[in-house]
């Protein structure tokens, strides 16, 4: 059997917060891997202990900044680039439906939910996402980062109509209901 990296990312679409790209080659079978966002919080936590101890790993975080400079895809890509420098595998697995142009990536849809060493990726970026919005909430307490890790949730957008953004906060994703949709890269989200 071949050596599989698998590769996913947590915090494509939030409003604030870090995009974070794991990869996961696996030592030994784990049970219970699925697609983190099936999983209940404390299980996802359970699993990120047990896959740090049984797997070559390598996570990538792409801060707010960096995000809004060079666009979710460029900073996907160069962090893949960087999981290949890092770890050795025969072929490299990444969920979703393009290989960003990467030569030797293969890309899946759903293969979060299908293959196990995607499954484990997917679990380590959305634990290390969670815990990183959940250590920087008491820096920004007016946006209850901890309750909606930055996504755009309806609590949320009302935070920033009240308080403007942070420093945590992508300002290239404009929201309608500032009257932002004619400005900035992304499109709007809500």
């Amino acid at each position: 059997m071949k050596k599989l990296c698998g590769i996913d990312e947590a915090g494509r679409g939030p409003l604030a917060g870090p995009m974070v790209i794991a990869a996961v080659v696996l030592k030994k079978q784990i049970t219970q891997l699925d697609d983190s966002k099936k999983l209940t919080q404390k299980k996802r936590e359970e699993l990120f202990e047990e896959i740090i101890k049984n797997s070559i790993y390598h996570i990538v975080f792409k801060s707010a900044k960096e995000i809004d400079e060079k666009g979710i895809s460029a900073c996907i890509k160069s962090s893949i680039l960087e999981i290949m420098n890092n770890i050795k595998a025969e072929e490299y697995l990444m969920d979703g439906n393009t290989s960003f142009g990467i030569l030797n990536l293969q890309h899946k849809i759903k293969a979060d939910a299908t293959i196990k060493e995607v499954s484990a990726a997917s679990i380590l970026a959305k634990v290390s996402r969670d815990k990183y919005m959940c250590e920087i909430a008491p820096k920004f307490p007016n946006y209850d980062f901890e309750k909606h890790k930055g996504y755009g949730t309806k609590a949320h957008v009302e935070k920033i109509k009240e308080f403007g953004r942070c420093s945590e906060h992508r300002v290239s994703f404009k929201l309608k209901s500032l009257n932002e949709d004619n400005i900035g890269i992304q499109k709007s989200l809500f």
